[in-house]
């Protein structure tokens, strides 16, 4: 542990000085390291995702503790702004929102000390040494819920057997979001009482109603979901193919970082189709073709209004984002072959002939076209909800919710 607080120390303080030499603003700067207004006494938790997709996971967590626990507020940090952004449009009253804190010794004290938190609860992949540890030394159990541990990651924490020993020893419940990654904390040495049951929170979709319906047939609208760069390019190749097929198709561009909008903007006016801007506040008519959705916190509207979902970051290696949201409003799947981080659910989709996988703008656009039947996409729909409802955590997080009133006080068992 003492080696790794030097290395954290020496690292983060070269990140911090990028922060201060960069664009971050000096709130943000504070934040990382565990500074900032004393907030009002609370019941308080600490929910911790890296970003966007861990903290919409989250989402029927949080609002599950407020409802049962009135009393209870939740401190949710994230390692990017997107991902504060993204819950401060939530507008839920009793959750604060910050950058994680720098994982050293003095930034995750600086935080402790002003959040006063009665738990710690991580989301997904986010083992921080300093965090645990120092959340063990002052009584604070860890918990962690839909814990993914890839191979690759396995082998790295497989090295270094003294700090994986710290941390395990810091976890008071872990449930892993799948067989293979249970199997593998099992194997590094977390004791199995620590572990609960299997927990996939991106198959826990809790979809809200769409509050603005789009003039376009859901039957003929693509939805591009959280692209990232590289990505939209060959989706806007392959809508531009399509359309020459399809005349009445129509694209919902949702990029994974708004503040792409201008880049992204430029790469559609090469298209030479008519586009609108969400966050410019542009009109949007039956007469447009794209409709580039860039603000956070409407997914939902998004996925109300397509019939058909490309899932992002899966034609470009970013491990391809959860495939249960445009399942869970029924919304027929195509992706690219970067999946690995959702790897058993598109796997069980495969084989239940639920989802189109594409390699190619061209492949992209062929099956855009084949796939604008409102038969063929209620077939399709029908077997994804059956190929995902088997991965469900089922009654796993009422076990997590039991195990953390229990080490808390908080009145967290369902009614």
């Amino acid at each position: 542990m003492l080696l790794y607080r030097i290395f954290a120390a020496i690292a983060f303080a070269l990140y911090g000085l990028r922060l201060r030499l960069g664009a971050a603003s000096p709130a943000a700067a504070s934040e990382r390291r565990g500074r900032g207004p004393t907030p009002a006494a609370a019941p308080r938790l600490w929910l911790h995702g890296a970003s966007n997709g861990e903290l919409t996971s989250a989402r029927g967590v949080v609002e599950t503790l407020l409802a049962r626990a009135p009393d209870l507020s939740i401190i949710v940090t994230a390692n990017s702004a997107t991902g504060g952004t993204l819950v401060r449009s939530w507008g839920r009253g009793r959750i604060d929102t910050a950058f994680a804190p720098f994982d050293t010794r003095g930034a995750v004290a600086a935080f402790l000390d002003r959040w006063q938190p009665k738990a710690l609860v991580i989301v997904e992949n986010e083992l921080w040494p300093e965090r645990f540890v120092s959340c063990a030394e002052r009584g604070i159990p860890v918990f962690v819920i839909g814990a993914r541990m890839s191979r690759r990651s396995a082998r790295h924490w497989g090295r270094l057997p003294g700090l994986r020993a710290r941390i395990f020893s810091a976890i008071r419940f872990l449930s892993a979001q799948d067989a293979a990654s249970e199997a593998r904390f099992r194997d590094l040495g977390l004791p199995g009482d620590r572990l609960g049951p299997i927990v996939n929170l991106k198959s826990a979709v809790t979809t809200r109603g769409a509050a603005e319906p789009l003039p376009f047939p859901r039957d003929t609208t693509l939805l591009a979901a959280s692209t990232h760069e590289g990505e939209e390019e060959q989706v806007l190749a392959a809508f531009r193919q399509a359309r020459d097929a399809r005349p009445d198709l129509r694209l919902l561009l949702a990029p994974r970082h708004p503040r792409r909008r201008d880049e992204i903007e430029a790469a559609i006016r090469k298209t030479g189709l008519s586009f609108a801007t969400r966050s410019r506040g542009d009109a949007v008519t039956a007469g447009t073709d794209i409709y580039l959705a860039d603000t956070m916190g409407e997914m939902d509207l998004w996925y109300g209004a397509a019939g058909m979902t490309f899932v992002g970051g899966s034609l470009v290696d970013r491990g391809g984002h959860t495939p249960f949201e445009p399942a869970a409003h029924a919304s027929a799947i195509l992706h690219g072959p970067h999946v690995a981080n959702s790897a058993t659910a598109y796997r069980a989709l495969a084989q239940a002939g639920a989802a189109i996988e594409v390699t190619t703008p061209d492949a992209l656009a062929e099956a855009i076209v084949a796939l604008a039947d409102v038969d063929r996409q209620a077939d399709m729909t029908v077997r994804a909800h059956t190929a995902l409802a088997e991965l469900s955590g089922g009654d796993g997080l009422d076990v997590f919710y039991a195990a953390l009133a229990d080490a808390t006080g908080l009145p967290l068992q369902n009614a």
